[in-house]
């Protein structure tokens, strides 16, 4: 995680300053339940509330206790006793370290998790801008980087639309897989502390019970978050990739937006490169590679141990602060995009009309021809088209008319007819209303 890549809002959240207070608002919310039931006194309670409240936790001060104790939630724990005074033999009653632990990433996982929704939201908004923007522009799509049959651009954005729309349903579910809150002691059993402490600390909090926490919340909950989070980076690069195709200088139908003053290279004064479609592929790959390290988080030793611990402390602030940032970066990338119409007719020409091909196959099977003799009569005209130079405008459909074999199964005119590049957008506002609904 550095400032570089990162933006204010998420870093917060993993913040020294942060951690400590959700950790005494834990503290605090436990003393509260335990003062209901009587186990603590409840000026007791309202004394840690009032001081805790007013106090600003010293960083510095509670590293330098972990210094001796090599125990962060002691030295907490110990800096708060400095805070709140005698009262404070009542803070941390029949608790664990994981109950405090677990508890906040949770509680800094799920907030972490409604930054990711309301990032994913934005970058949805500025692709149903510009797939609206772009509906009917025309473009040769390619499979195997090679032309295959025309779609439009206002499609591909519409693709990349329904791909993040299931990913903020993924997210949403991975929020609630992982607020989860555990106040249930050494091992989990409940010996010391009573199960309607954990259920008032989770209510306060916004989170729901962990049915069974061995000491630790089970690890398959994280594994499916960061999982989860792996996929939203795949997403990203998956659009980044495609953007980067698209600027290549001998295609040019798409480009990243270039802004006065900026400079592509330190040698080439003339290059305009696509560096932030770079970027997002190479943040997508630190996303996903912290993906395994939490799948193997799961497997821990019996009831515990904390071998998910030092994994946990560096993933989840760079995880989330890694996608929060590349979120926000494609949404600009989309918002800003430029978009080159007439470049995209002049690539779906280059290879004259190649690209109706299985029109002219079907035609001839509908005509009476075997498919096996259609593909060969198409392809052996399609092959003389690929191996000409220069302009190869109108020559596919020239070679077919000239084909005797063709001609016995199609006039002139029905040839003709099969080369309206439009003929391959009629769905076009059936696919938008499968995606959109009916108002785009």
């Amino acid at each position: 995680m550095i400032p570089r890549y990162s933006r204010p809002e998420m870093v917060a959240i993993w913040s020294p300053e942060t951690r400590f207070r959700i950790w005494f608002e834990i503290e605090a919310h436990a003393t509260t339940a335990l003062a209901n039931l009587g186990v603590v006194p409840k000026e007791a309670a309202e004394t840690i509330w009032a001081k805790g409240n007013a106090a600003t936790f010293d960083v510095a001060r509670i590293d330098d206790i972990e210094a001796t104790t090599k125990h962060d939630v002691i030295a907490f724990l110990t800096h708060l006793s400095e805070i709140v005074g005698p009262e404070a033999r009542f803070v941390h009653q029949g608790m664990t370290s994981s109950d405090i632990l677990d508890t906040t990433l949770a509680v800094q996982l799920a907030r972490a998790s409604d930054l990711l929704i309301a990032d994913v939201d934005a970058l949805l908004a500025a692709l149903k801008r510009r797939a609206k923007e772009h509906k009917y522009s025309i473009t040769i799509g390619r499979s195997h980087g090679i032309h295959a049959e025309p779609t439009t651009f206002g499609i591909k954005l519409a693709e990349a639309y329904a791909e993040f729309s299931r990913n903020r349903e993924r997210l949403v579910v991975a929020r609630r897989e992982i607020a989860t809150c555990a106040i249930s002691g050494a091992i989990g059993t409940f010996a010391n502390i009573d199960p309607t402490v954990e259920a008032y600390v989770a209510e306060k909090l916004g989170l729901a019970v962990e049915p069974v926490s061995t000491q630790v919340i089970p690890r398959d909950r994280h594994a499916m978050f960061f999982a989860t989070l792996g996929v939203v980076a795949s997403s990203i690069e998956r659009i980044a990739t495609e953007i980067r195709h698209l600027q290549r200088t001998e295609v040019l139908e798409a480009e990243e937006f270039f802004s006065p003053g900026q400079k592509g290279s330190s040698a080439m004064p003339h290059k305009r490169n696509p560096v932030l479609s770079e970027n997002l592929t190479g943040l997508s790959r630190l996303v996903r590679g912290m993906v395994v390290p939490a799948l193997e988080n799961v497997a821990l030793w019996h009831e515990r141990d904390i071998s998910h611990s030092s994994v946990e402390r560096m993933i989840g602030p760079d995880a989330t602060v890694t996608l929060d940032f590349a979120l926000a970066r494609l949404t600009g990338l989309i918002d800003k995009l430029l978009v080159y119409p007439e470049n995209m007719k002049r690539n779906l020409d280059l290879l004259g009309g190649l690209h109706n091909s299985q029109r002219v196959l079907l035609a001839l099977t509908q005509a009476g021809m075997s498919r096996e003799d259609a593909y060969t009569a198409v392809q052996r005209n399609a092959m003389a088209v690929w191996g000409m130079r220069g302009d190869r405008a109108g020559q596919f459909a020239s070679l077919l008319k000239a084909d005797a074999e063709i001609a016995q199964k199609l006039s002139l005119a029905e040839i003709d007819a099969m080369f309206d590049d439009f003929y391959h957008l009629k769905h076009v506002d059936m696919i938008f209303e499968r995606v959109f609904g009916p108002d785009v």
